[in-house]
Protein backbone atom coordinates (compact mmCIF):
# COMPACT_ATOMS: atom_id res chain seq x y z
CA UNK A 1 0.00 0.00 0.00
CA UNK A 2 1.58 3.35 -1.00
CA UNK A 3 1.18 6.06 1.43
CA UNK A 4 0.77 9.39 0.32
CA UNK A 5 3.54 12.20 0.40
CA UNK A 6 2.54 15.09 2.15
CA UNK A 7 4.38 18.42 2.41
CA UNK A 8 5.83 18.57 6.18
CA UNK A 9 6.73 22.05 5.99
CA UNK A 10 10.10 20.81 5.78
CA UNK A 11 12.42 23.36 3.55
CA UNK A 12 14.31 21.90 0.67
CA UNK A 13 18.05 23.15 0.39
CA UNK A 14 19.45 23.83 -2.78
CA UNK A 15 22.39 25.94 -2.06
CA UNK A 16 25.63 25.02 -0.46
CA UNK A 17 25.54 26.54 3.09
CA UNK A 18 26.87 30.08 3.45
CA UNK A 19 25.45 31.09 0.71
CA UNK A 20 23.41 34.05 -0.30
CA UNK A 21 21.06 35.31 -1.77
CA UNK A 22 19.10 38.11 -2.98
CA UNK A 23 16.00 38.45 -5.63
CA UNK A 24 13.41 40.01 -7.22
CA UNK A 25 12.85 44.01 -6.36
CA UNK A 26 15.66 43.43 -3.32
CA UNK A 27 18.75 42.20 -6.03
CA UNK A 28 17.63 44.96 -8.36
CA UNK A 29 17.60 47.46 -5.45
CA UNK A 30 21.22 46.32 -4.92
CA UNK A 31 22.33 46.39 -7.47
CA UNK A 32 21.20 50.11 -8.93
CA UNK A 33 22.47 50.96 -5.54
CA UNK A 34 25.71 49.77 -6.18
CA UNK A 35 26.45 51.33 -9.63
CA UNK A 36 24.87 54.43 -8.61
CA UNK A 37 27.32 54.89 -5.89
CA UNK A 38 30.25 54.47 -8.47
CA UNK A 39 28.40 56.96 -10.32
CA UNK A 40 28.03 59.57 -7.37
CA UNK A 41 31.80 59.35 -6.78
CA UNK A 42 33.14 60.22 -10.11
CA UNK A 43 30.72 63.22 -10.53
CA UNK A 44 32.72 65.49 -8.81
CA UNK A 45 35.52 65.10 -11.14
CA UNK A 46 33.68 65.71 -14.05
CA UNK A 47 34.00 68.36 -16.85
CA UNK A 48 36.71 71.38 -16.40
CA UNK A 49 36.46 71.96 -13.32
CA UNK A 50 36.39 68.83 -11.68
CA UNK A 51 38.30 68.21 -8.65
CA UNK A 52 40.70 64.57 -8.43
CA UNK A 53 41.09 61.45 -6.28
CA UNK A 54 43.36 60.16 -4.44
CA UNK A 55 43.51 56.96 -4.37
CA UNK A 56 46.28 54.44 -1.59
CA UNK A 57 46.30 51.19 -2.63
CA UNK A 58 47.27 48.15 -0.10
CA UNK A 59 50.97 48.80 -0.17
CA UNK A 60 50.58 52.33 0.52
CA UNK A 61 50.90 53.87 -2.83
CA UNK A 62 49.39 57.07 -3.79
CA UNK A 63 47.74 57.68 -7.26
CA UNK A 64 46.51 60.97 -7.38
CA UNK A 65 43.82 61.75 -10.64
CA UNK A 66 40.91 62.62 -12.39
CA UNK A 67 40.92 59.88 -15.30
CA UNK A 68 37.58 58.33 -14.95
CA UNK A 69 39.61 54.53 -15.69
CA UNK A 70 42.25 54.82 -13.46
CA UNK A 71 39.71 55.45 -10.31
CA UNK A 72 37.71 53.00 -11.29
CA UNK A 73 41.37 50.41 -11.35
CA UNK A 74 42.86 51.56 -8.33
CA UNK A 75 39.44 51.34 -6.37
CA UNK A 76 39.56 47.63 -6.23
CA UNK A 77 35.70 47.66 -6.26
CA UNK A 78 34.04 44.78 -4.82
CA UNK A 79 30.40 44.57 -5.68
CA UNK A 80 29.45 43.13 -8.65
CA UNK A 81 27.64 45.22 -10.44
CA UNK A 82 30.10 48.05 -9.59
CA UNK A 83 33.05 45.57 -11.23
CA UNK A 84 30.23 46.21 -14.24
CA UNK A 85 31.13 50.08 -14.69
CA UNK A 86 34.30 49.14 -14.11
CA UNK A 87 34.32 47.28 -17.34
CA UNK A 88 32.45 50.09 -19.04
CA UNK A 89 35.21 52.32 -18.16
CA UNK A 90 37.79 50.05 -19.87
CA UNK A 91 35.81 49.65 -23.08
CA UNK A 92 35.38 52.88 -23.40
CA UNK A 93 38.86 53.75 -22.80
CA UNK A 94 40.17 50.66 -25.44
CA UNK A 95 37.55 51.95 -27.93
CA UNK A 96 37.59 55.90 -27.74
CA UNK A 97 40.30 56.86 -24.99
CA UNK A 98 38.66 59.67 -23.62
CA UNK A 99 34.93 59.82 -22.11
CA UNK A 100 35.23 57.02 -19.40
CA UNK A 101 33.48 59.25 -16.77
CA UNK A 102 30.66 60.18 -19.38
CA UNK A 103 29.92 56.68 -19.89
CA UNK A 104 29.60 55.72 -16.23
CA UNK A 105 27.99 58.88 -15.00
CA UNK A 106 25.47 58.62 -18.33
CA UNK A 107 25.12 54.78 -16.79
CA UNK A 108 24.23 55.90 -13.13
CA UNK A 109 21.76 58.18 -14.00
CA UNK A 110 20.19 55.85 -16.48
CA UNK A 111 19.52 53.66 -13.40
CA UNK A 112 18.03 56.48 -11.11
CA UNK A 113 15.81 57.42 -13.71
CA UNK A 114 15.09 53.35 -13.84
CA UNK A 115 14.50 53.37 -10.41
CA UNK A 116 11.71 55.88 -10.53
CA UNK A 117 10.48 53.93 -13.18
CA UNK A 118 10.50 50.51 -11.71
CA UNK A 119 8.62 52.07 -8.98
CA UNK A 120 5.54 52.54 -10.96
CA UNK A 121 5.74 49.18 -11.87
CA UNK A 122 7.15 49.62 -15.42
CA UNK A 123 8.70 46.35 -15.84
CA UNK A 124 12.27 46.53 -16.55
CA UNK A 125 11.85 45.11 -20.33
CA UNK A 126 10.14 47.79 -21.54
CA UNK A 127 13.06 50.89 -19.66
CA UNK A 128 15.55 48.42 -21.60
CA UNK A 129 13.13 48.56 -24.63
CA UNK A 130 13.03 52.32 -24.51
CA UNK A 131 16.69 53.20 -23.52
CA UNK A 132 17.89 51.05 -26.91
CA UNK A 133 15.41 52.91 -29.30
CA UNK A 134 16.35 55.98 -28.01
CA UNK A 135 20.25 55.22 -27.69
CA UNK A 136 19.50 54.31 -31.55
CA UNK A 137 17.85 57.78 -32.61
CA UNK A 138 20.56 59.50 -30.75
CA UNK A 139 23.44 57.51 -32.63
CA UNK A 140 21.52 58.62 -35.69
CA UNK A 141 21.23 62.28 -34.38
CA UNK A 142 24.33 62.83 -33.71
CA UNK A 143 25.87 61.47 -36.92
CA UNK A 144 23.40 64.12 -38.90
CA UNK A 145 24.67 67.29 -36.42
CA UNK A 146 28.45 66.29 -36.76
CA UNK A 147 30.48 68.75 -38.58
CA UNK A 148 33.53 66.99 -40.58
CA UNK A 149 37.19 67.40 -39.84
CA UNK A 150 40.18 66.57 -41.80
CA UNK A 151 44.00 65.50 -41.18
CA UNK A 152 44.97 69.03 -42.78
CA UNK A 153 43.31 70.88 -40.85
CA UNK A 154 45.31 71.49 -37.62
CA UNK A 155 43.42 74.30 -36.32
CA UNK A 156 40.77 72.15 -35.44
CA UNK A 157 42.64 69.35 -34.05
CA UNK A 158 44.64 71.33 -31.95
CA UNK A 159 41.12 72.43 -30.39
CA UNK A 160 40.01 69.16 -30.13
CA UNK A 161 43.42 68.17 -27.80
CA UNK A 162 42.54 71.50 -25.62
CA UNK A 163 39.67 70.14 -25.03
CA UNK A 164 40.05 66.87 -23.95
CA UNK A 165 43.18 68.43 -22.03
CA UNK A 166 40.88 70.71 -20.36
CA UNK A 167 39.56 68.73 -17.13
CA UNK A 168 43.53 67.54 -16.37
CA UNK A 169 45.56 68.17 -14.10
CA UNK A 170 48.08 69.37 -16.32
CA UNK A 171 45.81 72.45 -17.60
CA UNK A 172 48.49 75.14 -17.17
CA UNK A 173 50.84 73.51 -19.86
CA UNK A 174 48.10 72.57 -22.22
CA UNK A 175 48.91 74.62 -25.37
CA UNK A 176 52.24 73.29 -25.44
CA UNK A 177 51.00 69.22 -24.66
CA UNK A 178 47.92 69.90 -27.31
CA UNK A 179 50.30 71.22 -29.96
CA UNK A 180 52.66 67.44 -28.80
CA UNK A 181 49.77 65.37 -29.88
CA UNK A 182 48.57 66.72 -33.05
CA UNK A 183 51.88 66.65 -34.22
CA UNK A 184 52.45 63.22 -33.24
CA UNK A 185 49.17 61.88 -34.55
CA UNK A 186 50.10 63.38 -37.82
CA UNK A 187 53.17 61.52 -38.01
CA UNK A 188 52.03 58.42 -37.65
CA UNK A 189 48.58 58.51 -39.09
CA UNK A 190 48.87 56.64 -42.11
CA UNK A 191 46.20 56.61 -45.34
CA UNK A 192 45.00 52.87 -46.59
CA UNK A 193 42.81 53.74 -49.23
CA UNK A 194 40.51 56.20 -48.88
CA UNK A 195 40.71 56.08 -45.04
CA UNK A 196 43.45 57.28 -42.35
CA UNK A 197 44.67 54.62 -39.43
CA UNK A 198 46.04 56.52 -36.77
CA UNK A 199 47.37 53.76 -34.38
CA UNK A 200 48.26 55.26 -31.28
CA UNK A 201 50.69 52.56 -29.91
CA UNK A 202 53.22 53.53 -32.47
CA UNK A 203 53.73 56.86 -30.21
CA UNK A 204 56.38 55.84 -27.46
CA UNK A 205 56.01 57.27 -23.97
CA UNK A 206 58.90 58.04 -21.73
CA UNK A 207 58.29 59.60 -18.75
CA UNK A 208 61.63 61.22 -16.85
CA UNK A 209 60.59 63.07 -13.84
CA UNK A 210 62.80 66.91 -13.57
CA UNK A 211 62.53 69.86 -14.98
CA UNK A 212 58.99 71.06 -15.50
CA UNK A 213 55.50 70.29 -17.79
CA UNK A 214 57.02 72.50 -20.63
CA UNK A 215 60.43 70.72 -20.96
CA UNK A 216 58.47 67.45 -22.19
CA UNK A 217 58.80 67.29 -26.11
CA UNK A 218 58.03 65.75 -29.15
CA UNK A 219 61.15 63.59 -31.33
CA UNK A 220 60.51 62.45 -34.55
CA UNK A 221 62.54 59.07 -33.93
CA UNK A 222 62.84 56.55 -31.17
CA UNK A 223 64.18 57.13 -27.09
CA UNK A 224 65.68 53.57 -25.95
CA UNK A 225 65.78 54.31 -21.78
CA UNK A 226 69.60 52.13 -22.34
CA UNK A 227 72.84 53.77 -22.57
CA UNK A 228 75.87 52.88 -24.64
CA UNK A 229 77.20 50.08 -23.59
CA UNK A 230 81.35 50.98 -24.05
CA UNK A 231 82.96 54.07 -22.82
CA UNK A 232 85.27 53.70 -26.11
CA UNK A 233 81.95 54.01 -28.19
CA UNK A 234 81.02 57.21 -30.22
CA UNK A 235 78.30 59.00 -27.96
CA UNK A 236 76.70 60.69 -31.40
CA UNK A 237 76.93 58.93 -34.70
CA UNK A 238 75.83 61.33 -37.75
CA UNK A 239 73.46 59.70 -40.74
CA UNK A 240 73.47 56.24 -38.73
CA UNK A 241 73.18 53.13 -40.61
CA UNK A 242 71.35 51.05 -37.67
CA UNK A 243 71.76 47.04 -37.40
CA UNK A 244 68.67 45.65 -35.29
CA UNK A 245 69.42 42.60 -33.97
CA UNK A 246 67.34 39.68 -32.25
CA UNK A 247 70.31 37.64 -31.81
CA UNK A 248 73.17 37.64 -29.07
CA UNK A 249 76.75 39.42 -29.75
CA UNK A 250 78.01 36.45 -27.04
CA UNK A 251 79.43 33.35 -26.81
CA UNK A 252 75.97 30.91 -26.95
CA UNK A 253 76.06 28.11 -24.47
CA UNK A 254 75.43 24.56 -25.44
CA UNK A 255 71.88 23.34 -24.91
CA UNK A 256 72.96 20.06 -23.40
CA UNK A 257 75.55 19.59 -20.19
CA UNK A 258 78.94 19.65 -20.75
CA UNK A 259 82.15 19.47 -19.32
CA UNK A 260 85.42 20.31 -20.76
CA UNK A 261 88.91 19.22 -19.78
CA UNK A 262 92.09 21.43 -19.93
CA UNK A 263 95.29 20.01 -20.01
CA UNK A 264 97.28 22.79 -19.98
CA UNK A 265 97.35 26.22 -19.69
CA UNK A 266 98.06 26.73 -23.79
CA UNK A 267 94.88 24.80 -24.50
CA UNK A 268 93.28 27.38 -22.48
CA UNK A 269 94.48 30.33 -24.16
CA UNK A 270 94.00 28.55 -27.33
CA UNK A 271 90.28 28.24 -26.17
CA UNK A 272 89.78 31.72 -24.96
CA UNK A 273 91.72 32.66 -28.33
CA UNK A 274 89.06 30.85 -29.95
CA UNK A 275 85.94 32.68 -28.38
CA UNK A 276 87.28 35.88 -29.07
CA UNK A 277 87.71 34.67 -32.74
CA UNK A 278 84.11 33.88 -33.08
CA UNK A 279 83.28 37.47 -31.57
CA UNK A 280 85.71 38.97 -33.56
CA UNK A 281 84.00 37.11 -37.16
CA UNK A 282 80.47 38.49 -35.63
CA UNK A 283 82.06 42.07 -35.57
CA UNK A 284 83.64 41.96 -38.50
CA UNK A 285 79.76 40.76 -40.26
CA UNK A 286 77.97 43.62 -38.93
CA UNK A 287 80.81 45.89 -39.64
CA UNK A 288 81.41 44.28 -43.15
CA UNK A 289 77.67 46.12 -43.62
CA UNK A 290 78.71 49.42 -42.82
CA UNK A 291 76.46 49.49 -39.79
CA UNK A 292 77.68 51.86 -37.43
CA UNK A 293 74.61 51.96 -34.48
CA UNK A 294 74.18 47.99 -33.29
CA UNK A 295 70.75 48.08 -31.48
CA UNK A 296 69.79 44.43 -30.04
CA UNK A 297 67.54 42.58 -27.82
CA UNK A 298 69.42 40.23 -26.26
CA UNK A 299 72.90 40.22 -24.64
CA UNK A 300 76.68 42.02 -26.03
CA UNK A 301 79.67 40.06 -24.32
CA UNK A 302 82.46 42.63 -23.26
CA UNK A 303 84.69 40.99 -25.68
CA UNK A 304 81.98 42.26 -28.30
CA UNK A 305 81.75 45.24 -26.79
CA UNK A 306 85.64 45.92 -27.28
CA UNK A 307 85.78 45.01 -30.96
CA UNK A 308 82.70 47.34 -31.16
CA UNK A 309 84.05 50.06 -29.82
CA UNK A 310 87.20 49.79 -31.94
CA UNK A 311 85.05 49.80 -34.73
CA UNK A 312 83.68 53.02 -33.48
CA UNK A 313 80.16 51.37 -33.60
CA UNK A 314 77.51 52.64 -31.12
CA UNK A 315 75.58 50.07 -29.55
CA UNK A 316 72.78 48.94 -26.76
CA UNK A 317 71.87 45.85 -25.36
CA UNK A 318 68.60 44.30 -23.96
CA UNK A 319 66.19 46.64 -25.21
CA UNK A 320 62.73 45.95 -25.30
CA UNK A 321 61.10 44.35 -28.20
CA UNK A 322 58.07 46.82 -28.21
CA UNK A 323 60.92 49.54 -28.68
CA UNK A 324 62.94 47.26 -31.62
CA UNK A 325 59.71 47.04 -33.01
CA UNK A 326 59.06 50.74 -32.98
CA UNK A 327 62.64 51.37 -34.37
CA UNK A 328 62.11 49.15 -37.33
CA UNK A 329 58.77 51.24 -38.65
CA UNK A 330 60.78 54.87 -38.04
CA UNK A 331 64.16 53.96 -39.73
CA UNK A 332 63.03 51.19 -41.81
CA UNK A 333 65.52 48.57 -40.45
CA UNK A 334 64.95 44.65 -41.08
CA UNK A 335 64.92 42.87 -37.34
CA UNK A 336 67.76 40.36 -38.00
CA UNK A 337 67.74 37.22 -35.62
CA UNK A 338 70.99 35.18 -37.44
CA UNK A 339 74.04 37.68 -37.81
CA UNK A 340 74.67 35.45 -41.21
CA UNK A 341 71.52 36.99 -42.63
CA UNK A 342 72.35 40.50 -42.25
CA UNK A 343 72.57 42.69 -45.49
CA UNK A 344 73.63 46.51 -46.16
CA UNK A 345 69.74 46.42 -47.26
CA UNK A 346 68.36 45.78 -43.59
CA UNK A 347 69.72 48.62 -42.03
CA UNK A 348 67.75 51.62 -40.99
CA UNK A 349 68.71 55.19 -41.30
CA UNK A 350 68.51 57.92 -38.44
CA UNK A 351 70.28 61.16 -39.11
CA UNK A 352 71.36 61.10 -35.76
CA UNK A 353 72.03 58.76 -32.54
CA UNK A 354 72.96 60.41 -29.39
CA UNK A 355 73.24 59.66 -25.97
CA UNK A 356 71.99 62.08 -24.03
CA UNK A 357 71.25 62.58 -20.05
CA UNK A 358 67.79 63.54 -19.11
CA UNK A 359 67.49 63.53 -15.29
CA UNK A 360 69.48 60.88 -13.61
CA UNK A 361 69.50 58.94 -16.91
CA UNK A 362 71.59 58.29 -19.51
CA UNK A 363 69.21 57.81 -23.44
CA UNK A 364 69.70 57.46 -26.34
CA UNK A 365 67.84 59.28 -29.30
CA UNK A 366 67.53 58.32 -32.47
CA UNK A 367 66.45 61.40 -34.45
CA UNK A 368 65.47 62.21 -38.04
CA UNK A 369 64.08 58.75 -38.82
CA UNK A 370 63.73 58.13 -42.75
CA UNK A 371 60.05 57.37 -41.90
CA UNK A 372 59.20 58.23 -38.64
CA UNK A 373 55.41 56.52 -38.52
CA UNK A 374 56.80 55.75 -35.08
CA UNK A 375 57.40 58.94 -32.46
CA UNK A 376 58.65 59.48 -29.33
CA UNK A 377 56.87 61.93 -26.43
CA UNK A 378 59.02 62.26 -23.65
CA UNK A 379 56.93 64.02 -20.33
CA UNK A 380 58.50 65.93 -18.10
CA UNK A 381 57.42 67.27 -14.66
CA UNK A 382 58.33 68.34 -11.52
CA UNK A 383 57.67 65.62 -9.23
CA UNK A 384 56.75 61.28 -10.39
CA UNK A 385 53.10 62.02 -9.73
CA UNK A 386 52.69 65.21 -11.70
CA UNK A 387 54.54 62.66 -14.48
CA UNK A 388 51.75 60.08 -13.98
CA UNK A 389 49.11 62.20 -14.56
CA UNK A 390 50.54 63.62 -17.54
CA UNK A 391 51.03 60.71 -19.17
CA UNK A 392 47.26 59.81 -18.67
CA UNK A 393 46.40 63.46 -19.68
CA UNK A 394 48.59 63.24 -22.89
CA UNK A 395 46.91 59.50 -23.61
CA UNK A 396 43.32 61.21 -23.29
CA UNK A 397 44.32 63.76 -25.68
CA UNK A 398 46.09 61.44 -28.26
CA UNK A 399 43.17 59.20 -28.42
CA UNK A 400 40.81 62.21 -29.01
CA UNK A 401 43.00 63.62 -32.22
CA UNK A 402 43.11 59.79 -33.55
CA UNK A 403 39.34 59.73 -33.06
CA UNK A 404 39.09 62.73 -34.46
CA UNK A 405 41.27 62.34 -37.90
CA UNK A 406 40.11 58.56 -38.64
CA UNK A 407 36.32 59.18 -37.94
CA UNK A 408 36.32 62.81 -39.50
CA UNK A 409 33.61 63.41 -37.62
CA UNK A 410 33.50 65.98 -34.46
CA UNK A 411 31.03 68.02 -32.52
CA UNK A 412 30.95 70.67 -30.07
CA UNK A 413 31.46 69.93 -26.25
CA UNK A 414 29.93 72.37 -23.49
CA UNK A 415 26.89 70.51 -23.33
CA UNK A 416 25.96 72.05 -26.27
CA UNK A 417 25.70 68.43 -28.45
CA UNK A 418 23.79 66.20 -25.33
CA UNK A 419 21.12 69.13 -25.17
CA UNK A 420 20.69 69.26 -29.45
CA UNK A 421 20.35 65.46 -29.49
CA UNK A 422 17.94 65.63 -25.94
CA UNK A 423 16.07 68.29 -28.10
CA UNK A 424 15.54 65.87 -31.36
CA UNK A 425 14.69 63.34 -29.87
CA UNK A 426 11.89 65.07 -27.67
CA UNK A 427 10.57 65.67 -31.14
CA UNK A 428 10.71 61.85 -31.86
CA UNK A 429 9.44 60.83 -28.83
CA UNK A 430 5.97 62.06 -29.43
CA UNK A 431 5.88 59.19 -32.00
CA UNK A 432 6.87 56.52 -29.49
CA UNK A 433 3.82 54.55 -28.43
CA UNK A 434 2.70 53.16 -24.91
CA UNK A 435 4.95 53.13 -21.81
CA UNK A 436 8.61 52.97 -23.47
CA UNK A 437 7.87 56.62 -24.62
CA UNK A 438 7.99 57.27 -20.65
CA UNK A 439 11.68 54.97 -21.03
CA UNK A 440 12.60 57.48 -23.84
CA UNK A 441 11.96 60.39 -21.57
CA UNK A 442 13.84 59.32 -18.81
CA UNK A 443 16.86 58.63 -21.24
CA UNK A 444 16.40 62.33 -22.46
CA UNK A 445 17.03 63.57 -18.80
CA UNK A 446 19.91 60.91 -17.92
CA UNK A 447 21.87 62.72 -21.18
CA UNK A 448 20.54 66.63 -19.58
CA UNK A 449 22.43 65.73 -16.85
CA UNK A 450 25.74 65.71 -18.02
CA UNK A 451 25.73 69.65 -18.56
CA UNK A 452 24.30 69.62 -15.45
CA UNK A 453 27.04 68.14 -13.57
CA UNK A 454 29.65 70.71 -15.40
CA UNK A 455 27.28 73.12 -14.17
CA UNK A 456 27.10 71.71 -10.91
CA UNK A 457 31.09 71.33 -10.21
CA UNK A 458 31.74 74.54 -11.53
CA UNK A 459 29.53 76.22 -9.18
CA UNK A 460 26.54 77.09 -11.05
CA UNK A 461 22.90 76.22 -10.66
CA UNK A 462 22.12 73.22 -12.82
CA UNK A 463 18.43 73.83 -12.66
CA UNK A 464 18.92 77.41 -14.03
CA UNK A 465 22.02 76.36 -16.46
CA UNK A 466 19.77 73.57 -18.11
CA UNK A 467 16.49 75.75 -18.43
CA UNK A 468 19.01 78.51 -20.19
CA UNK A 469 20.62 75.61 -22.85
CA UNK A 470 16.65 74.69 -23.66
CA UNK A 471 15.94 77.70 -24.21
CA UNK A 472 18.94 78.62 -26.67
CA UNK A 473 18.20 75.27 -28.69
CA UNK A 474 14.77 75.89 -29.06
CA UNK A 475 16.36 78.13 -32.38
CA UNK A 476 17.36 75.88 -34.59
CA UNK A 477 20.45 78.45 -35.33
CA UNK A 478 22.04 77.98 -32.30
CA UNK A 479 22.79 74.27 -32.41
CA UNK A 480 26.54 74.16 -30.88
CA UNK A 481 24.78 76.58 -27.92
CA UNK A 482 26.51 75.49 -24.38
CA UNK A 483 27.73 76.36 -20.87
CA UNK A 484 30.83 78.87 -20.44
CA UNK A 485 31.57 77.59 -17.53
CA UNK A 486 33.98 81.09 -15.94
CA UNK A 487 30.12 82.68 -16.40
CA UNK A 488 27.54 80.41 -16.48
CA UNK A 489 25.98 82.13 -19.71
CA UNK A 490 25.00 80.39 -22.88
CA UNK A 491 27.44 81.04 -25.62
CA UNK A 492 28.70 79.11 -29.05
CA UNK A 493 30.97 76.10 -27.77
CA UNK A 494 32.42 76.26 -31.70
CA UNK A 495 33.68 79.75 -31.94
CA UNK A 496 34.46 79.43 -28.14
CA UNK A 497 36.62 76.33 -29.55
CA UNK A 498 35.31 73.50 -27.25
CA UNK A 499 35.21 70.70 -29.38
CA UNK A 500 35.24 66.94 -29.22
CA UNK A 501 35.84 64.00 -31.06
CA UNK A 502 31.89 62.09 -32.35
CA UNK A 503 32.97 59.24 -31.23
CA UNK A 504 33.90 59.55 -27.63
CA UNK A 505 30.35 60.84 -27.77
CA UNK A 506 28.65 58.10 -29.51
CA UNK A 507 30.90 55.40 -27.29
CA UNK A 508 29.93 56.55 -24.44
CA UNK A 509 25.99 56.77 -25.11
CA UNK A 510 26.59 53.18 -26.24
CA UNK A 511 28.64 52.19 -23.45
CA UNK A 512 26.24 53.90 -20.32
CA UNK A 513 23.20 52.63 -22.07
CA UNK A 514 24.74 48.71 -22.38
CA UNK A 515 25.92 48.90 -18.63
CA UNK A 516 22.42 50.16 -17.51
CA UNK A 517 20.63 47.77 -19.42
CA UNK A 518 22.60 44.95 -18.46
CA UNK A 519 22.09 45.86 -14.56
CA UNK A 520 18.41 46.31 -15.45
CA UNK A 521 18.29 42.69 -16.20
CA UNK A 522 19.26 40.84 -13.22
CA UNK A 523 16.35 39.91 -11.09
CA UNK A 524 18.41 37.15 -8.71
CA UNK A 525 22.45 37.59 -7.33
CA UNK A 526 23.56 33.97 -5.41
CA UNK A 527 26.75 34.81 -3.97
CA UNK A 528 28.59 31.99 -3.01
CA UNK A 529 30.25 30.99 -0.19
CA UNK A 530 33.90 32.49 0.14
CA UNK A 531 36.49 30.12 -0.07
CA UNK A 532 38.31 29.84 3.34
CA UNK A 533 41.83 29.81 1.66
CA UNK A 534 44.67 31.69 3.28
CA UNK A 535 43.74 34.13 5.33
CA UNK A 536 40.43 34.02 3.12
CA UNK A 537 37.25 34.63 5.19
CA UNK A 538 34.72 32.38 6.25
CA UNK A 539 30.59 32.87 6.05
CA UNK A 540 30.98 34.81 9.49
CA UNK A 541 33.13 36.87 8.67
CA UNK A 542 36.46 35.73 10.31
CA UNK A 543 39.19 34.19 8.96
CA UNK A 544 39.52 30.22 7.90
CA UNK A 545 41.91 30.01 11.11
CA UNK A 546 39.37 31.61 13.75
CA UNK A 547 36.62 29.60 12.39
CA UNK A 548 38.57 26.31 12.52
CA UNK A 549 39.84 27.26 16.12
CA UNK A 550 36.52 27.74 17.36
CA UNK A 551 35.01 24.30 15.42
CA UNK A 552 37.80 22.21 17.30
CA UNK A 553 37.31 23.92 20.67
CA UNK A 554 33.88 22.91 20.56
CA UNK A 555 34.52 19.39 20.06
Amino acid sequence: MSMPIENMGVPVIILKEGTERSYGKEAVRNNLMAARAISEILKTTYGPKGMDKMLVDSLGDVTITNDGATILDKMDLQHPAGKMLVQVAKGQDEEAGDGTKTSVIFAGELLKEAENLLEKNIHPTIIINGYKQALQKAIEILEKISEPVSLDDKEKLLLVAKTSLNSKAVSEAREHFANIAVEAVRAITEQRGNKYVADINNIQIVKKYGGSLLDTQLIYGIVIDKEVVHPDMPKRVKNAKIALLDASLEIEKPELDMEISLSSPESMKKLLDKQEKMLSEKVEKIAATGANVVITQKGIDDVAQHFLAKKGILAARRVKRSDIEKLAKATGARIVTNLDDLKPEDLGFAENVEEKKIGEDKMIFVEGAKNPKSVTILIRGGFERLVEEADRAIHDALSAVADAVVDNKIVAGGGAVEEEIAKELREWSKGVPGKTQIAVESFIKSLEALPQTIAFNAGHDPIDILMKLRSAHSDDSKKWYGIDIETGNIVDMWNKGVIEPMRVKANALKAGTDAASLILRIDDMIAAKKSGGAGGKGPSGKSSEEESGKESSSD
